[in-house]
């Protein structure tokens, strides 16, 4: 089918690939976790968008120029490294400084309560982030890694014909059958992941877990854009 060949094999290796955890599972489990579905699909949809750029820039020779060019390759693996470690950062950090706004704000309120009629403060939740932006951080996450278009390069190519007629319409074809499993894989990742987020949200122990997972997941993320950042060009 337009110049490829073993496109069972290339399925079921593209679904293998896309379900190895890294910085973009991390970021739809801790939206979907947090916010429900929608915002881990906002995620997902942000990844597979920045998935085609890459796809389109292999297609078009612009990664080839890229893996040539040691310093392009070096600004846009920084970007992303710094764009991850930011990530990180935030996530171990801000929420702590949200609730403990909400405990400043609830303690403020305690001396009225008891004009009140004593009635039990409730904490404020977390405000949560606008899907816009959660989108806007997955296809980020996504597109300022140079090793993804590297990866199309090196993988994509072993299923199209030497005598395609056209190759960059076969690997455009590859590129959207990878990209198109990475959703349906991404989206299932968000619906568990709001599940069983759901399920926690209402119980005791869930705040502290919460807390600590988001802790978790920013210093994954720290240790994956310093990972990037020491990545050498293949």
């Amino acid at each position: 089918m337009l110049g490829t060949h073993d496109l069972g094999l290339f399925i079921a290796s593209g679904l293998l690939l896309n379900m190895t955890p890294g910085p973009d599972s991390l970021l739809i489990m801790a939206r979907s976790a947090t916010q429900g579905f929608r915002a881990g699909s906002a995620a997902a949809l942000g990844i597979g968008a920045g998935t085609c750029v890459h796809i389109l820039a292999a297609a078009l020779g612009l990664s080839a120029l890229l893996s040539a060019s040691t310093a392009a390759f070096t600004v846009v693996k920084l970007l992303g490294a710094a764009y991850l470690v930011y990530l990180g950062i935030g996530m171990l950090f801000k929420r702590r400084a949200v609730e403990d706004g909400a405990a400043n704000r609830a303690d403020g309120r305690a001396g009225d309560l008891v004009e009140d009629g004593g009635r039990e403060a409730v904490p404020t939740a977390p405000p949560a982030a606008p899907l816009r932006k959660i989108f806007a951080q997955g296809f980020l996450t996504n597109v300022l890694n140079p090793k993804v278009g590297l990866f199309f390069l090196a993988f994509v190519p072993q299923f199209i014909s030497a005598d395609a007629p056209s190759k960059a319409a076969a690997f455009l074809f590859l590129g959207a059958v990878f990209n198109v499993n990475g959703m349906l894989w991404c989206h299932l990742l968000a619906w568990s992941s709001a599940v069983a987020g759901a399920r926690a949200r209402g119980q005791g122990w869930a705040r502290t877990l919460g807390r600590w997972l988001n802790r978790g997941i920013g210093a994954l993320f720290l240790a994956f854009g310093v990972r990037l950042a020491m990545a050498e060009m293949a």
